[in-house]
């Protein structure tokens, strides 16, 4: 059946309130922080596809978002990048909906008007946006998480997880309108960022994968297990020998610890601001490919070699 530009398979699983966890690649997927946290998700709730696009190239340039093919188990499977819906149905609290969004390339508008029908078809009553962006912090230290919700109402559940308002401005994604519907339809809404070290940059970051994956369980009642954070302390235990050896990294995360720390109350004394950093690293910094306008080959869902 259809829905929007959307194909579903039949019959619609009846849904109880639920929620829907969006992430936005190749946007706010950094480090793939949503992909994996939402994977770790789908499979300990065997959540199972229902829809994805029936046309995704109106959409999507295929120049730039690749086709992928290859062999498995011994039969050629050739794959078209999409946005797509899995569904979890729980016997406690509400049915999870995964969004893998692939952030479209034309007729944005169209989209997501295709996007928001499903969305209502489904009966969605929260909506949440998840997913991970450099920054400048340090590795050294726990990771931040930026969030924003309209509603006031909504600030101790920040709070529990320990998320901090978002003071974001610069360029977004068509996809925000979906934010806009959603609240115009009077449902919830959320925003869970995970800020990355800008210097260290990997196809797959664990710890950023597990902060936002313990978000995640903490909120839905799901096993600490699934966060998986030994693989990001051994992630970040390599990045420690790069640090030592290169000078100008050294001095650079030096800054950055002083910076967070006074930003989040964790040193006593001190009211002396933060000097800023030399011409000489900033130049350094000027030089790092940081990725932000880049496209990475879009990965499904059921392609996640790194976290299976």
């Amino acid at each position: 059946m259809r829905i929007g530009d959307f194909e579903f398979d039949e019959p619609l699983p009846e849904l109880k309130e639920p929620h829907v966890l969006a992430v936005l690649r190749p946007w706010i997927d950094v480090g793939r922080v949503g992909t994996i946290s939402l994977r770790r998700i789908e499979r300990h709730l065997e959540a199972k596809e229902v829809g994805r696009l029936a046309r995704p190239g109106r959409y999507y340039d295929f120049t730039r978002y690749r086709p992928r093919s290859r062999i498995r188990r011994g039969k050629r499977e050739y794959r078209i990048p999409s946005t797509t819906i899995r569904v979890a149905v729980r016997e406690n609290g509400p049915d999870l909906v995964t969004l893998h969004l692939l952030e479209p390339h034309a007729y944005g508008e169209d989209f997501t008007d295709s996007v928001n029908e499903v969305l209502d078809r489904l009966g969605a009553k929260r909506y949440s946006l998840v997913g991970a962006m450099y920054d400048m912090v340090p590795h050294t230290r726990p990771l931040l998480v930026s969030g924003g919700s309209l509603d006031a109402s909504n600030e101790d559940e920040y709070k529990l997880v320990n998320v901090k308002p978002s003071d974001y401005e610069g360029p977004t994604t068509i996809t925000h309108l979906t934010f806009e519907h959603a609240e115009a339809m009077k449902m919830d809404t959320r925003i869970f960022v995970v800020h990355l070290p800008q210097y260290f940059q990997v196809e797959e970051d664990f710890t950023g994968a597990a902060r936002l994956t313990g978000i995640l369980c903490r909120l839905y009642g799901l096993p600490s297990r699934l966060e998986d954070g030994e693989r990001g302390v051994q992630q970040y235990a390599s990045l420690q020998n790069v640090v030592t050896d290169t000078s100008e990294v050294s001095r650079l995360l030096s800054r950055l610890e002083e910076k967070y720390d006074r930003e989040n109350q964790q040193t006593s004394g001190g009211s002396e601001p933060v000097a800023p950093l030399s011409p000489q690293i900033e130049e350094f910094l000027q030089g790092l490919d940081f990725g932000g306008d880049a496209e990475p080959l879009p990965e499904d869902p059921d392609d996640d070699p790194g976290d299976e």
